[in-house]
């Protein structure tokens, strides 16, 4: 079957997310935007390369089909995006889901939960996952996510730093600067009971769980019970918090609107090379290149088995263990030591997986220099100096490993 021209695809101009999918409609991205159609065709531009990295070029490559969702606003589709990320766990969205440098919103489980923005690693530092009532992210940009959390605020007012009037301390007979200018009920002077904080807590959970519809028909709901109990005031802050549902003011979070999801500093080498004396003390190593430098921590050794003899079957069986750890992140590019079988090799492993990552090979001369790198011309320019770094630094991690196992063996 013929494939879809991508770029003439039509879409809305309206804020929404958006699908690449590859051939066989397997989700490979996930993305959000102010407007799908301006979003979508910027992946199109002759400069891609340079606004976007070699990852988006990959991935386009690999893309089949676009699909979208549209949403009623943009804080509504920073919300689906980070929502279906982790739901879908895409292999172009992979650092969304594991990067600890992100953020993240949590809810405390207390009689007053605390609304708290932070970054992953920060939360699992301070908090155990018994003390959060929900958690949701990872968002990439903390300053969109502080941008959305203002706007949700303004609408659901929740406490942050201060602390309910029956356990607190402080601020007693005085409110905290936040219930002063609205943005806190009034937890810390007994403005508001555990009841009606909740149904501020629980408005918080279902937005960001996309009920939107949900939210409005319990506060209308909500409004003709205080109207029939007299309870004007009330009524009409229910009617102001729906208006502001149905026409959410998020500029700030279009100005804040950024590509994040290809910058080159989060781009992922791996590298592997097979290392032993006429087949004894085999071993396989894997080494990690993120945006340029190496990341040690995300090494990796492997024994082989002895009584095969085989770079090639030494090679598989690394590719194969290492590709069973579903937590480790998926690499945008593979390293491999040897001429065009080692780059087959890899590939066909890549296919029974039914990944689809790049390999490129180092070919060397007879004194074991590089004179070659076989593979795709787009990954080998662009990445040439980080392919050359991954293959010298997987050699000499491999043969340091090899004579750790064979000094012990002596």
């Amino acid at each position: 079957m013929k494939k879809q021209d991508l770029s003439t695809f039509k879409l809305p101009d309206n804020p929404g997310v958006y699908f690449f999918h590859d051939k066989d409609g397997n989700i490979l991205y996930i993305g959000k935007a102010t407007s799908l159609k301006d979003r979508v065709k910027s992946y199109f531009n002759p400069d891609v390369i340079k606004t976007r990295g070699l990852r988006i070029v990959s991935m386009i490559t690999i893309a089949s089909k676009i699909t979208y969702q549209e949403t009623d606003s943009v804080l509504e589709a920073l919300l689906l995006e980070s929502k279906l990320i982790k739901k879908h766990t895409p292999p172009y969205n992979a650092k969304e889901k594991d990067n600890k440098s992100f953020s993240c919103v949590v809810i405390t489980k207390e009689d007053f939960p605390r609304v708290l923005v932070m970054r992953i690693r920060d939360f699992e530092k301070t908090f155990s996952k018994k003390d959060a009532l929900a958690i949701y992210g990872p968002f990439p940009s903390v300053s969109q996510l502080r941008e959305a959390m203002k706007i949700i605020r303004k609408m659901f007012p929740y406490r942050d730093r201060c602390l309910p009037a029956q356990t607190g301390e402080v601020n007693q007979n005085k409110k905290c600067f936040n219930a002063q200018i609205g943005l806190c009920p009034g937890v810390c002077v007994g403005d508001i009971t555990k009841i009606e904080y909740k149904k501020h807590i629980n408005n918080i959970r279902k937005l960001f769980d996309g009920k939107k519809t949900e939210i409005k028909k319990s506060l209308e709901k909500d409004m003709k019970d205080y109207a029939k109990k007299h309870l004007f005031e009330k009524a009409a802050k229910t009617r102001n918090i729906i208006f502001a549902l149905d026409h959410i003011k998020d500029m700030s979070l279009i100005k804040a609107d950024e590509i994040l999801s290809f910058k080159n500093i989060d781009f992922r080498i791996e590298a592997y090379d097979v290392a032993h004396i006429s087949g004894t003390s085999r071993v396989g190593v894997m080494v990690v290149l993120e945006g340029k430098e190496k990341a040690k921590n995300e090494y990796r050794k492997f024994k082989l088995e002895e009584k095969v003899n085989d770079d090639y079957e030494g090679l598989r069986q690394i590719l194969l263990r290492r590709f069973s750890h579903k937590e480790w992140r998926i690499p945008d590019l593979i390293v491999l030591d040897g001429g065009t079988a080692h780059r087959q090799i890899g590939e066909k492993v890549m296919a029974s997986l039914g990944l689809l990552i790049p390999c490129v090979s180092v070919v060397k001369n007879e004194k074991h220099k590089p004179k070659d790198i076989l593979g795709d011309k787009v990954h080998v320019d662009y990445h040439k100096k980080e392919i050359l770094l991954a293959n010298s630094e997987a050699h000499r991690f491999a043969i340091t490993y090899h004579k750790t196992l064979r000094n012990k063996l002596v």
